[in-house]
């Protein structure tokens, strides 16, 4: 099948067929001219100035709303609902080096977010002997002007694996306290699932009549489990040796956002009934099978968590040979493009500098899933990270009408991506193939600010 770029460009006399399915992608919602990535918001940066400032070491044990994606138990920690509101900023710098080009700068669109959390307390609703709560976490694109960018093509140029545009990012959960000590949570992450059916008759000018479309786009729903211990609740009655310590283990399914398109164009004159039939299916931001554990020690006005996560990327091998655009059924076992399950260490730290001010620190290393340099027709680029976040918290008391202080965050966090050397593999019109050496690196920059009201 001919490769497809954004829009599934078709080449050849057929020109009827790009203006029919790109109608018919248009009209399905998906912005194809945005490049979206193999990553998502939540955990290519964090969701919330505090998941970005301790680059997610301290997200297991967020007490927000954001505690709906890393940990849903952990909704439980704090009786009170809240609702946040916030902005994420993200400057991108994604270097490509190469002999025969006059600069690197391969991508440096930014990438810029509207942020809602909700949480609440349902105990008013229920019968049940104990609190359940609810939590609802919010990220639209473009400050909320872009909610579903999607691109997915191959590329001469190279391009990065897991940065770029986000979409929408939605996730609900409710955690309860199953015994002292013991919390339970579960939520979902909602990704749309979007298919269009196009049938045209069309003159050889690319003029369509008697157009039937129909568009579809389905939520699917990735359960999100988690769970929190507290051993000095679960095992002691006094003070013990076990205060101040939390565990917190957590686990996501795998999950991608996905578009399929058929379409059926007769050609007056040239194809005749019953016409011609493409068919287009292909993935974007691809979340892997997740893993988490994280341990957390809170000491006088002081916290300290440190968290180890495994992500599945090998599934990702699979999912590309079902992708009609990345196809990598039709290549040899040696060239196609392969991915490592990974490991993830992170650690955060936060310290109350006084009754109204805390400030947040972070470090984590992440390693490239990407195992192959060499990658024809996709030329995906991704190197190790090392990320390090700083954050400020202020808690506002006086406040004359609310009922609870007012608390305001801000993060930032800067990832610096470590080189690494590729083969940029590109083909021209004639089927002859090129090799060129290519060093990919790249600094991001984010910036995050959030306004919590609790009640």
């Amino acid at each position: 099948m001919t490769k497809i770029t954004g829009a599934l460009h078709m080449i050849g006399t057929h020109r009827f067929a790009l203006r029919a399915l790109s109608f018919a992608i248009a009209t399905a919602g998906l912005s194809v001219n945005a490049h979206a990535s193999m990553g998502n918001l939540a955990t290519s940066y964090g969701l919330l100035p505090m998941d970005i400032a301790s680059a997610q070491g301290l997200s297991m044990f967020n007490e927000q709303a954001s505690a709906t994606y890393y940990n849903p138990s952990f909704l439980t920690s704090d009786e009170r609902g809240e609702m946040t509101a916030g902005i994420l900023h993200s400057e991108q710098e994604l270097r490509a080096s190469r002999s025969d080009a006059t600069g690197d700068v391969l991508a440096d669109s930014p990438s810029q977010h509207v942020l809602l959390g909700f949480k609440t307390n349902l105990s008013s609703l229920t019968r049940a002997e104990r609190p359940i709560y609810l939590g609802l976490m919010l990220g639209v694109e473009k400050y909320g002007k872009e909610m579903l960018a999607f691109r997915s093509e191959t590329s001469d140029q190279g391009q990065f694996l897991q940065f770029g545009k986000e979409p929408l990012f939605l996730n609900v959960g409710g955690a309860t306290e199953v015994i002292d000590g013991l919390a339970v949570g579960a939520s979902a992450r909602v990704t749309l699932e979007a298919s269009a059916n196009l049938q045209a008759v069309s003159t050889l000018g690319g003029e369509t009549s008697k157009e039937k479309l129909s568009v579809n786009a389905e939520p699917s729903l990735k359960a999100i489990l988690g769970t929190t211990i507290t051993p000095s609740k679960l095992f002691c009655n006094d003070d013990c040796i076990l205060d101040g310590w939390e565990l917190a283990l957590a686990y996501r399914t795998k999950s991608a956002a996905s578009t399929a398109v058929d379409a059926n164009v007769i050609v007056n004159q040239t194809i005749p009934d019953p016409g011609l039939t493409i068919a287009v299916a292909t993935i974007d931001s691809f979340q892997p099978e997740t893993f988490s554990m994280g341990l957390q020690y809170k000491g006088d006005g002081w916290r300290i968590a440190g968290s180890l996560e495994q992500q599945r990327w090998s599934e990702l091998e699979d999912e590309f040979k079902g992708d009609s655009i990345k196809d990598q059924a039709e290549l040899s076992p040696s060239q196609r493009i392969k991915f490592d399950d990974i490991l993830i260490p992170r650690i955060g730290l936060e310290y109350q500098l006084s009754r109204n001010f805390i400030v947040t620190s972070g470090v984590a290393y992440e390693e490239s899933p990407l195992s192959t340099d060499r990658n024809p027709d996709l030329n995906y680029f991704d190197t190790d990270r090392a990320v390090f976040g700083l954050g400020l918290t202020a808690i506002y008391e006086r406040t004359r009408i609310l009922a609870f202080p007012v608390r305001l965050d801000l993060g930032y966090q800067y990832q610096r991506l470590l080189e690494r050397d590729f083969t940029l593999v590109s083909e021209d019109s004639a089927g002859n193939t090129t090799d060129v050496p290519v060093t990919a690196d790249g600094d991001i920059h984010v910036v995050s600010a959030s306004l919590t009201l609790k009640f």
